[in-house]
């Protein structure tokens, strides 16, 4: 079928796939190339962890790129989260700001640099459990700040952008990383 027919909110866990033995390759290079040619991704069945899951494969480099799928009664109906949502008119003030905010925070997708900083503080947690010290708590998150108006935060922001940018705390428009 082709990639395009499924719902991203149906890809659950990606595997790579690749031939076990040098007799498949040449077998495997040629289905690969073809669904590559058109586009495509072929569904299976596999049971993984006593459980049967539907697995989407295609190419990925030289080899496949096996996502399991979650089954339709995994995934909610958007319609029971937004459609209480009001149709709103934004200023166009507002979105403007909203806009140059945004551009001045464009970056490249970098995994890089994710942190898992649960487990970071659980593992100092633990070291210093094991070397019999206590450890203070400290905030992971700094305390929000009472904002009256959406409009009045987004004044702010870019105000606290630019007092950054006037010290080199941020890259300047010519030199940023586009997303």
């Amino acid at each position: 079928m082709p990639r395009q027919q499924i719902d991203q909110r149906f890809f659950d866990t990606p595997y790579y796939v690749a031939p076990h033995e040098p007799v498949a390759q040449e077998a495997f290079a040629v289905i690969r190339e073809a669904m590559r040619h058109q586009t495509m991704v072929a569904l299976g069945r596999l049971v993984l962890t006593k459980r049967e899951r539907v697995i989407a494969l295609e190419p990925y480099g030289k080899g496949l790129l096996g996502t399991t799928l979650r089954y339709p009664y995994e995934v909610r109906d958007a319609k029971d989260y937004f459609a209480e949502l009001p149709e709103l008119t934004l200023a166009p003030d507002m979105l403007s700001l909203a806009t140059q905010i945004l551009e001045s925070k464009i970056a490249d997708f970098d995994p890089k640099t994710f942190r898992d900083r649960y487990e970071e503080a659980l593992l100092a947690h633990l070291k210093a459990k094991q070397a019999g010290t206590v450890q203070e708590r400290n905030p992971t998150f700094p305390t929000p700040r009472r904002v009256i108006s959406l409009m009045e935060a987004l004044r702010r922001s870019i105000a606290q952008d630019q007092t950054s940018a006037g010290k080199g705390g941020s890259a300047t428009p010519t030199t940023r990383k586009r997303a």
